[in-house]
């Protein structure tokens, strides 16, 4: 017997395989990576040697009006660990300075404040000026020009208005944009809705470059770097996290020049052969990547780059925070014709996108290919009528793909963080 952990919110579900079906493990070699120092120091001494510009104490000398961008609570991003240096920094330099953190929301839901407490602890909250960025609020967005997509940039005020702006972030792969971190602070972290309905148009989602680990002529990447520098992203303070979400490395330093040096150690560590298999087991990487439904289709697509043409995913994701978006559910469950759906979208130009139609479009990818199998906390309603078989445990869900697959011995491929790893065929 192969046992496995598969992350699945704050928990780890353990489940023990027969080796006979469990044919590969999917893991980046990130678990075997041992860091040079401690989370703390390694966000420390990339502050202190930043790549392609200044410490950020010399970026804030003369500064008054100073922003730092900041993830938001579905990042698993180290804040606690990595704002108090970066303020203590800025003030080095510009002792007077008005410093504002902008919390990059996109456009996910407002973060709450026990959220925030959590995410940065209680001091900074209660003593730092810190506003939740809202893609909706038009008062405070301002156009910087137009995208190489052709869409209009806006990004919030605060952001455009600072005379120093920063920016703090984790890079991972990321499903369309190649990877996180780094220009994606801006867009889609501080834009307007609009911006985003228009980087993350059907035409994009669709190309053969926007997938994970690929920046290279990638279109949604293209647009994103485009408007970090026209909103002069100046520094940004990036990690990379294992799977207990502990800091392993760290860039500090120009927007594109660290992140790069960031995603040249990622996919260095991170890729794994694919294995056709009948079954593929994923997850979402546990809490809290796994909170929503929408969010847990990442963790899908590594497997859908491994399972057999009408094979089966079981994706594990908690979900107890629910669907993850209105729009995302409704494009979903109101029609029960999935191919029908996709034409839809891909009909669409680029200026008609609506809100959550990337993420859609790319379940309605994976339902295409695989069924899928999604082992929650949700009502069963809700997930069969967004075209998934519900679960409950592995086992239940094993006992369904054998049923749908008609096959008593199923080969099986097991990712158990399907957003750690890039599967390449």
């Amino acid at each position: 017997m192969k046992t496995v952990l598969f992350p699945y919110g704050k928990e780890k579900i353990e489940y023990s395989f027969n080796e006979n079906e469990l044919i590969a493990v999917l893991e980046s070699s990130i678990e075997n990576y041992t860091p040079k120092a401690s989370e703390q120091d390694l966000i420390l001494q990339a502050m202190e040697n930043p790549i392609g510009t200044k410490r950020l104490s010399e970026l804030a000398k003369g500064k008054e009006n100073i922003v730092i961008i900041a993830s938001d609570h579905t990042r698993p991003v180290p804040s606690k660990l990595i704002i108090p240096p970066m303020l203590k920094e800025i003030r080095k330099g510009s002792p007077n300075a008005k410093i504002t953190i902008l919390i990059a929301t996109g456009c996910h839901r407002f973060t709450t404040k026990e959220e925030l407490v959590s995410k940065f602890g209680k001091e900074i909250v209660e003593n730092e000026s810190i506003y939740v960025h809202d893609c909706d609020e038009r008062e405070r967005l301002v156009s910087i020009g137009t995208l190489p997509s052709g869409g209009e940039c806006e990004i919030n005020k605060i952001a455009y208005e600072a005379d120093l702006l920063v920016a703090e972030g984790f890079i991972e792969p990321h499903f369309f944009a190649g990877y996180s971190g780094g220009r994606k602070s801006v867009l889609p972290g501080v834009c307007g809705r609009s911006t985003v309905l228009a980087n993350h148009s059907s035409e994009f989602i669709a190309h053969e470059n926007a997938r994970t680990g690929m920046l290279e002529n990638n279109p949604i990447h293209i647009d994103m770097l485009w408007a970090a520098k026209k909103a002069s992203l100046a520094y940004i303070v990036n990690v990379v996290l294992n799977a207990d979400k502990k800091v392993i490395y760290a860039v500090a330093g120009d927007s594109e020049e660290a992140h790069k040096a960031g995603t040249d150690f990622l996919s260095s560590l991170c890729g794994a052969k694919a294995n056709e298999a009948d079954v593929v087991i994923s997850t979402n990487g546990g809490y809290p990547l796994d909170q929503n439904v929408y969010q847990s289709v990442k963790g899908m697509t590594a497997a859908e780059a491994t399972v057999k043409e009408g094979g089966v995913i079981i994706m594990l994701s908690k979900s107890n925070d629910g669907i993850g978006g209105d729009h995302f559910y409704h494009q979903l469950a109101d029609e029960s014709d999935i191919y029908k759906t996709m034409n839809t979208f891909l009909a669409r130009g680029r200026g008609q996108t609506v809100p959550d139609q990337w993420q859609t479009q790319i379940l309605l990818r994976v339902l295409m290919r695989a069924s899928v199998i999604y082992i929650s906390e949700m009502d069963d309603s809700v997930v069969e009528k967004m075209h998934m078989i519900p679960a409950h445990s592995i086992e239940e869900a094993l006992n369904k793909a054998r049923a749908i697959l008609n096959k008593k011995d199923l080969k099986i491929v097991a990712i158990p963080d399907g957003v750690s790893v890039i599967v390449q065929k």
